[in-house]
């Protein structure tokens, strides 16, 4: 086809000549920005119904267009939307389609607005819709957790700092940890979401436009907070991107600390947990073999987020005021990150539900590492010991039972008083595992109390999000 034949870009008609194949390719965006196209249509349908009430179109061409954009809708859901590569991107394709089924009236839907509000705003709405649902996802996770630990309320484990054996916890506490970490990512989630529902729309390429635009008619249609302040800004911001992207890289960070652990408790010499068949893998080679895969993938998985945001940091950090085609560069590190956060949130939540937790191996455990040293320093201290010298005393008595291949708790009292005359035969209740665990009533503590609190605590908070 010659170039005269050729059908015209949207925007071509200050251009001559063709643009080259090459250049067409790598410019294209619809390959991804085709996932945009749901926005796309609400952002325009809203468009369209502010020019009818402001006069600029008439309503029965304002009908046309939204009859015009539902076609588009139903012809991309069962697939016979054809998506053109000369056309760019998502916008001019469903522009073109618009104008091919209602003529004039699609012609006229772009007045006042640019690609360059347009895309904002359908990426500011694609960005909450995803952040909506990793809310979601993390509600549904936290529930597990508190289920899990409500379960096991009852089950101690050693905690560990440094990696090593430190004092008795129990796995509810140990949960609960984690549903703490991804209670804060979704309320970080719910706080990025106020400032990513800002309609940009009306600020057009970069100056506004002087059509008379009602920008709050379209922000308030499409339940967005508020629109612009400054028009250079709302088309160059993709603050809302950053702040996204950093939430999820944050939240694959604590998916990635809960995978680790799951990964060492599988593992024989801890036996703390069973992997359920459905979220593990065999070898090729070993058939005795039971691998942590999904944990150890969504571990690695952690990594090409923070690539993610990284490579959106470094796309804006030299970008003049206002639009620049390096932004077309924003929207595939954030697919990506969506692609890798919200399932692995769901999958997270799955395998959680039926892991099984060994409570007889995690018993055992307590035994070695003398996780109850703290509980007889705390002891003599109770009697009037200063501090630094029950540490002594208690330091020198593990020594002495480490020696002997025995715990603390298996030491007899004349054994005992060779370290301090202060201790008593009361102390045998003192070392004892559970007691170290009950008496810790502190708020937010690994204490009975404590725990069934949090768990309270959580549940009126995951009534109330829901």
């Amino acid at each position: 086809m010659s170039s005269t034949q050729k059908e015209k870009k949207l925007w071509g008609g200050r251009f001559s000549g063709d643009t080259a194949p090459l250049v067409e390719r790598y410019t294209c965006s619809v390959g991804f920005d085709s996932r945009l196209h749901a926005q796309d249509i609400d952002g325009s349908r809203a468009h369209a119904s502010m020019l009818a009430r402001q006069g600029i179109i008439s309503q029965s061409e304002c009908d046309a267009i939204h009859q015009g954009l539902e076609q588009i809708r139903g012809e991309i859901a069962d697939g016979t939307f054809v998506w053109r590569q000369d056309l760019e991107d998502v916008h001019m394709n469903i522009e073109q389609r618009l104008t091919e089924i209602v003529g004039t009236p699609g012609q006229k839907l772009h007045t006042g607005r640019s690609r360059n509000d347009q895309v904002a705003l359908d990426f500011r709405l694609f960005v909450g819709a995803c952040l909506d649902e990793w809310a979601a996802n993390l509600r549904g996770l936290i529930g597990v957790l508190a289920l899990r630990a409500e379960e096991h309320h009852d089950v101690l484990l050693p905690g560990c700092t440094h990696f090593q054996p430190a004092q008795p916890v129990s796995l509810a506490q140990h949960l609960l940890a984690y549903a703490q970490m991804f209670r804060r990512d979704h309320d970080r989630i719910r706080d990025a979401l106020a400032r990513t529902r800002i309609s940009p729309l009306g600020a057009a390429a970069l100056a506004g436009t002087t059509h008379p635009l009602d920008p709050g008619q379209v922000a308030s249609s499409l339940g967005l907070g508020g629109t612009f302040a400054n028009s250079m800004d709302a088309v160059s911001d993709r603050d809302f991107v950053l702040e996204a992207t950093f939430c999820g890289s944050l939240v694959m960070m604590h998916l990635s600390r809960l995978c680790e652990e799951i990964i060492i408790w599988a593992n024989p010499q801890f036996g703390f947990v069973r992997l359920p068949d459905a979220y593990s893998t065999g070898s090729s080679i070993m058939p005795q073999k039971k691998n942590p895969d999904v944990a150890e993938l969504m571990r690695g998985k952690t990594g090409r987020v923070y690539g993610d945001l990284m490579a959106l940091l470094t796309l804006m950090k030299g970008l003049p005021m206002a639009y620049n085609r390096d932004m077309q560069e924003d929207k595939e590190p954030f697919l990506d990150t969506h692609d890798t956060v919200a399932p692995s949130l769901s999958i997270m939540a799955g395998m959680l539900s039926e892991l099984g937790f060994n409570r007889e191996r995690m018993r055992l455990a307590l035994k070695a590492g003398f996780l109850n040293a703290t509980e007889l320093a705390d002891y003599l201290a109770a009697k009037g010991v200063p501090f630094r010298q029950a540490h002594h005393i208690t330091g020198a008595a593990v020594a002495f039972a480490e020696q002997n291949g025995i715990g603390l708790e298996d030491l007899n009292i004349t054994q005992l008083q060779r370290f301090s005359a202060d201790i008593g035969e009361d102390v045998f209740a003192v070392l004892d595992y559970d007691n170290a665990v009950a008496r810790r009533h502190v708020p937010g503590g690994t204490g009975p109390d404590s725990v069934k609190s949090q768990i309270e605590d959580l549940s009126s908070w995951l009534d109330a999000t829901s």
